[in-house]
Order: structure tokens, then sequence, then C-alpha cells
């Protein structure tokens, strides 16, 4: 909690009209003095000048390459207290301006990537540069022929799209899901995988024998379930001894209402808190941690966890 001192000061600094825009313009994207320049039309003095400030208040950091610096929001070690009210404004301000800066550094970014720039610029941060061919997709596809799986729950499986990917690694998989139109979406989009079978049911309640599976997937089902805990229970229930169960969830947030309509009932959990759960539900936890973050406001982030059953084999 800031004093209030502190809080004075960074409302006095993001509050300055001239830094909320190169903030905006910074947000998820890197660029250089110049390009700011030719973007804003600001002069480089008062860039510069801005983003000095930015920067030794942690809220935008530098990157160097070459002889070029970049500059971009400091989207992951921003001061706690700046971020709140950064993300206050950023969710609540539309203004043309900012809109216009936006259209305008795309095409700048696409100049500097005709001209050959993109192995400096991407450098240290492939995971946010788009290039022709290079997706999240693609990149899932190719580790996927890895895998090397046994029997598989899939437990909130929806409509296939992770049995599609990774079925076909596994001795067996089973979609468990509790909606009729999902399965059915699932069976059609797997017609012909004889090895796949369909289970309509609840994750709290699974309709599955006991130690049946070698590996257990739930991906965002934990904050769609009443009882998560429960849920946690009956996957290790159905696991064979040593048994992994591999989880994604949306970390603890205050967009309850936002996530509703997407069948959410729990705001996500912290990762100790998940943790913890899991270890009462009969697991060893091998990690639990926030892996990743939305690109997009509000910007959710996800904990991917591991866990082994107790009573290896």
């Amino acid at each position: 909690m800031a004093t209030l001192a502190a809080a004075v000061d960074i409302l006095q600094l993001i509050g300055e009209p001239t830094r909320v825009r190169l903030m905006a313009l910074l947000d998820g994207q890197e660029l250089t003095v110049a390009e700011i320049v030719a973007v804003t039309q600001l002069a480089q003095s008062s860039v510069s000048t801005h983003l000095g400030k930015l920067r030794e208040a942690g809220l935008v950091r530098d990157r160097k390459a070459g002889a070029s610096a970049f500059y971009a929001l400091n989207d992951g070690a921003m001061p706690a207290s700046a971020r709140k009210v950064w993300e206050l404004m950023r969710a609540e301000v539309r203004d043309g301006m900012l809109e216009g800066d936006r259209s305008r550094s795309e095409r700048v970014v696409r100049a500097r990537d005709r001209a050959g720039l993109w192995p400096d610029v991407a450098a240290g941060e492939m995971e946010r540069r788009w290039s022709p061919g290079r997706t999240w997709e693609s990149l899932a596809c190719v580790l996927a022929g890895f895998a090397r799986l046994g029997d598989v729950v899939d437990i909130g499986s929806g409509d296939g799209t992770v049995a599609q990917l990774l079925s076909r690694r596994a001795r067996s998989w089973t979609c468990v899901d509790r909606n009729a139109r999902m399965l059915t979406a699932a069976r059609e989009r797997l017609a012909g995988t004889k090895h796949v079978r369909f289970v309509g049911g609840e994750a709290q309640s699974l309709p599955l024998q006991s130690e049946a599976f070698d590996e257990a997937l739930m991906l965002h089902v934990l904050t769609q379930v009443d009882q998560p805990a429960q849920a946690l229970a009956e996957s290790a229930r159905v696991l064979r001894p040593g048994g992994v169960l591999a989880l994604a969830t949306l970390d603890a947030h205050d967009q309850a209402e936002a996530t509703a309509p997407y069948g959410d009932v729990h705001a996500g959990f912290t990762a100790s808190a998940l943790r913890r759960m899991t270890a009462r539900a009969g697991f060893t936890v091998d990690s639990c941690e926030v892996s990743c973050r939305d690109r997009r406001p509000p910007h959710y982030s996800v904990i991917i966890a591991f866990a082994t059953k107790v009573g290896r084999a």
C-alpha cells in the first residue's frame, strides 16, 4: 500500500497527457525514440524527457539492440500501485488521438520489419513478436509431436480442440464435458478417431472408474465449477498412482462480471491457494505459478500447474 506522498507522485506522473499517450503507444510493443516521434509528431526532446521520467519510475523499460534503444511499457515489473492506476486509465480512456497513434505505429513497425531489421528488434522478445507463420498455434502443433501419452482423461474437454491436437499421441483419450452441444461438436471434430471416447458428466463427480488413467487434463475448468476442490479430488481418484495432472486456470482477478458470461463462478485463484487445494486433493505439486499474461485488457494472468498423484507405482 502506497503512502499519501507516493500515491500523489504516481497520480501526477501518470496524469500528464503526453505521458499517458506514450504509455498507451508502448503498451504491447517496442518503439525507438525516432519511431515515437514519427508517430506522435512530438518534439524529440519532449519525448526523451517524458520517457526518462517514466523509465525512472519503473513504468517504461528500454532495451538496447545494436545502435538502437527500444522502449516498451514495463508490463511485467511495473510497481503495483502504478499498475492499478494505469489499468484503470487503460480500461476507461477512449480517445481518437490514441487510436490514431496506434494505427500509425503499426505502419511504422511494418516499415521497420520490411527494412530487414526484424532479427535485431525481435532478439530477446520473440514471444511478443509476430512474423509470417510464427504463431502459438504452429508452435503447439510442433510440440504436440513430442508427446508420448498413456490413457488420458480430458476433463472439461469442450469441443475437442485439444483432443484433436494431442489424441494421436495417446494410447486412449476420454473427453468429459457437461455440455451436450460441446460433446456433439467434439464427436464431429474427431469422427473416425477410434481410440477417443466421449462422456457426459460433471468434473465434480466424474462418471469414470477409479485409477483408470495415466494423465488428466483440466484447462480452465476450476473457475467454472461450484466446488473446485472436489473437482481436483475427482481427478486424483481417476488417476493411477503416479499419474500426472496438468491444469490451467485464471489467476485471481477483479473482473468477475466480465468472466461470468463465459461460465465462470470463481474470479480465479492465487497460485498459493491453488497449490494448497491441489495438495489436499492427494497430489504432490510439481509446479504451480503464473506462466502467461494476456496482452489485451484487462490482461488476465494464467496459472499453469503440474501435479503427481501421491503413491507412485
